[in-house]
């Protein structure tokens, strides 16, 4: 980028930029921009679709489906936490208010 370009681009972000800065800042730019070229050319390479790479046709579903579990029993700590509260109301924890 040119000085003026980064001038354009200040007055469009309505920056103020002292002297001196757009030429700095047209070096910090170029180093930006390469650096998203880079970037650009790994993310566009050609590459292998997942299913392709494990042998799979295109379009197979790799997600698989299960029934969901709940993997705790309901109410089995509840008690150990109770008695660890400093202050409950039945089966509740008490707690103060802050609305």
């Amino acid at each position: 980028m040119n000085r003026e370009e980064v001038l354009k681009l200040a007055k469009l972000a309505r920056i103020d930029l002292e002297n001196g800065e757009a030429e700095s800042l047209s070096g910090e730019f170029d180093a930006i921009l390469g650096y998203v070229g880079e970037v650009k050319e790994v993310s566009s390479s050609p590459r292998k679709d997942l299913g392709e790479s494990l042998g799979l046709s295109s379009g197979t579903v790799l997600n698989v489906m299960r029934e969901d579990i709940n993997p705790h029993q309901s109410g089995l700590y509840t008690e150990k936490i109770l008695k660890q509260a400093p202050a409950r109301e039945g089966n509740y924890l008490k707690v103060k208010k802050i609305l």
